[in-house]
């Protein structure tokens, strides 16, 4: 079992910066894919960014891209996610999860935190 806790999210204004933070505990390993999903109302969930290979690989959703920097420290078992030049529609519950390399989905998932960008 793996458990997931997010932390880091608040109010900030638009065009503004936040870190979020994933601690992972259980049974973790360096292997594992992490990423970072966010579900705003109204709307289903949606996939922001991972990263896995330890580190070595990353990738983004479109609307992120260029704004957005997922990292580990694999030390600390911690994902982070760096977010710049932040926009009202980045506003959204976010969601840490987690996945061994064979599996295709993700299967651990943390409780959120709440992120919420003003105009």
């Amino acid at each position: 079992q793996v458990q997931l806790v997010e932390s880091g999210g608040g109010l900030v204004q638009a065009g503004g910066s936040l870190r979020l933070s994933c601690a992972a505990s259980g049974q973790t390993y360096i292997s594992d894919a992490m990423a970072w999903f966010r579900q705003a109302p109204g709307k289903e969930r949606e996939f922001v960014a991972t990263i896995w290979g330890g580190g070595a690989h990353t990738n983004y959703a479109d609307p992120v891209k260029g704004r957005f920097t997922i990292s580990r420290d694999n030390a600390k078992n911690t994902v982070y996610l760096q977010m710049n030049s932040l926009k009202p529609e980045d506003t959204a519950v976010y969601y840490c999860a987690a996945r061994r390399p064979i599996a295709t989905t993700y299967t651990y998932w943390g409780q959120g935190t709440q992120v919420t960008v003003s105009s």
